[in-house]
């Protein structure tokens, strides 16, 4: 849409921007922003997904290197960004409607197609035409609907403070010598407080995060009861 509203992208750069937003989540741990701050110590899921994108973009001889610069800010069209990271992102107008589907809160419904129709882009940024107003009004609403009726439910906020502690406990106990059930990765991050640091320095690290999905902390979870 913004090609052909005169806005030029090359193939490169459309393709980068695909890469980008496809992959900027990459670095989410198991059960995503839940365990963001528990498995790790603070360690925010932008940094491990750009030392992912690094890792293949080495991988690659430089293939991703367009999609980095984007993901980082650093390329010249600074809008590309925006379309990565900002108040309309895209990863934003896919969540409240995937989230709004599996929920079945019908609040969350957006019309993601007309407002990526109403982008446009002045001065290097992204802006929405005066007509597609009222598609922003029920984008901020649902948002916010989804918030309170999803995202910070009681039983969901119960849910994730219970996760959190039961981590936080096999932590505790695995470092002070207790023999727990978990999958060798899952073993790792018990056992050991992993900072930024060790991800950007440790190529055990990266691997072992990148065994971890929902499966290994669910398993724990059954065996531990």
């Amino acid at each position: 849409n913004l090609r052909d509203k005169g806005h030029e992208i090359t193939k490169d750069e459309y393709r980068g921007a695909l890469a980008a937003i496809l992959m900027h989540d990459i670095g989410h741990t198991p059960f995503s922003h839940v365990l963001e701050n528990t498995l790790a110590n603070n360690v925010p899921h932008e940094e491990v997904s750009l030392l992912l994108m690094q890792q293949i973009n080495g991988e690659k001889k430089g293939a991703l290197q367009t999609a980095i610069d984007i993901f980082r800010d650093k390329y010249p069209k600074r809008f590309l960004h925006e379309l990565v990271s900002g108040q309309l992102d895209v990863d934003r107008l896919d969540y409240l409607q995937r989230d709004s589907f599996f929920t079945g809160v019908s609040e969350g419904g957006i019309g993601a197609a007309r407002i990526m129709k109403m982008l446009d882009v002045i001065d290097d940024k992204l802006v929405v035409e005066s007509k597609g107003i009222y598609s922003i009004e029920n984008f901020l609403m649902s948002r916010r609907f989804m918030y309170w009726q999803v995202y910070l439910h009681k039983t969901a906020v119960a849910s994730e403070k219970m996760l959190t502690n039961t981590i936080n406990r096999a932590k505790y106990l695995s470092r002070n010598g207790e023999d727990l059930f978990a999958s060798p990765s899952l073993a790792f991050f018990l056992k050991n407080d992993i900072t930024l640091k060790d991800f950007r320095e440790s190529p055990e690290v990266l691997e072992h995060f990148t065994n971890l999905d929902d499966n290994d902390i669910w398993t724990s979870l059954k065996v531990w009861k």
